[in-house]
């Protein structure tokens, strides 16, 4: 009677489809947030996560359902997220290449879902004062990076490019906000930053030196652990639904004044942003795709991090990615085409629509 019952209850589950033997909802889904904004403030910018936090949209997505939607902003950047992933504390992270290569080879399970930006430039920057003209000028001076971090492997790019390593230089580990208050107060020669730079360079504070190469952007995406995604796939797909919505406003140009304005809430002002995206599009520094390009990003991104002993143990990209909720977004919305696909070289593979 009881194999009869079992037999009667698959049955109907089958014939009721997947949803009935679904999982339940969660009551909560825990963000992390690999960045903070000035003064450690729950919110960021230059990302496509700090328009979805600003704007509420995953808590609307979820709100019908009852579910809980947690934010953590990590003023340790990725290391920290890494250390809350293990401890299974998360379930989604917006995060760059290098803290997520650590933790993926260091055994964390996750699953990249969708891209966020790509193509980030870093800027090497120096106290003013000095006659340095590039990075070389720096050699075995104080440099400072935030080490795990994506801004760390951006560096290592540069230092493979002319033949360097740490080494040549006093490398000292700080975080943003550190090392903002050690170039305006001389205790370092030197130091790699994003858009947040320029305010110290209005101020006459400090002086970019040199400005990385498009190949060597920061590029970043959002991770779900592979425990919440095998749990729970039907929420993973309304989460990346929600993020792909917002980079399409994103990628609007009508929006690009409304999106630095959001993005200023972080602390770094508004022209900072302006001059940072100056001769980008949105559209192609937020691009979700996880493409040919995004691929041959993270294959060199970990033989680099190899070869400079960043990261220990090895990576299958290809099990790493999953593309399948994006694609379903992208088909959903009507979106296959709104970005370019790029080929491993970075270039457009055809025109975006």
């Amino acid at each position: 009677m009881k194999a009869l019952f079992r037999f009667a209850a698959v049955a109907l589950a089958f014939a009721l489809g997947t949803d009935a033997i679904a999982a339940p909802a969660p009551k909560v889904i825990r963000i992390g947030v690999s960045q903070v904004g000035t003064g450690n403030r729950p919110v960021v910018g230059g990302s496509t996560i700090g328009i979805v936090a600003s704007r509420g949209e995953i808590e609307e997505e979820f709100r019908k359902d009852g579910i809980k939607v947690e934010w953590n902003y990590f003023k340790g950047a990725g290391p920290a997220a890494n250390e809350a992933l293990a401890n299974k504390l998360l379930d989604f992270i917006f995060q760059g290449d290098m803290a997520s290569l650590v933790g993926r080879s260091s055994g964390l399970k996750s699953r990249i879902i969708v891209a966020q930006t790509r193509n980030g430039p870093g800027y090497i920057a120096v106290p003013t004062g000095g006659n340095e003209q590039n990075i070389d000028d720096l050699k075995g001076k104080k440099l400072a990076v935030f080490k795990g971090t994506a801004g760390q492997l951006q560096l290592a790019r540069v230092f493979d490019q002319k033949g360097l390593t740490e080494r040549d230089f006093r490398t000292i580990n700080m975080d943003t906000a550190t090392t903002q208050a050690a170039i305006a107060t001389k205790d370092i020669d030197g130091g790699l930053f994003g858009a947040d730079i320029f305010p110290l360079v209005d101020r006459g504070i400090a002086r970019v030196i040199q400005k990385t190469s498009p190949e060597f952007g920061l590029t970043s995406h959002v991770l779900v652990t592979e425990d919440f995604e095998k749990q729970y796939p039907e929420i993973v797909q309304r989460f990346v639904n929600v993020v792909v919505k917002t980079q399409a406003w994103i990628g609007d140009e009508k929006n690009r004044d409304q999106v630095f304005q959001q993005w200023a809430k972080s602390g770094t002002p508004y022209s900072a942003f302006k001059r940072d995206y100056e001769g980008t599009s949105l559209r192609e520094r937020q691009s979700p795709l996880l493409d040919d390009n995004f691929y041959a990003h993270y294959r060199d991104s970990l033989a680099l991090a190899k070869k400079f002993k960043l990261v220990r143990g090895d990576i299958d990209i290809d099990q790493w990615f999953e593309p399948k909720y994006l694609k379903q977004a992208l088909k959903e919305q009507k979106l296959e085409g709104y970005w370019a696909e790029l080929n491993v070289a970075g270039k457009p593979k055809l025109a975006a629509k």
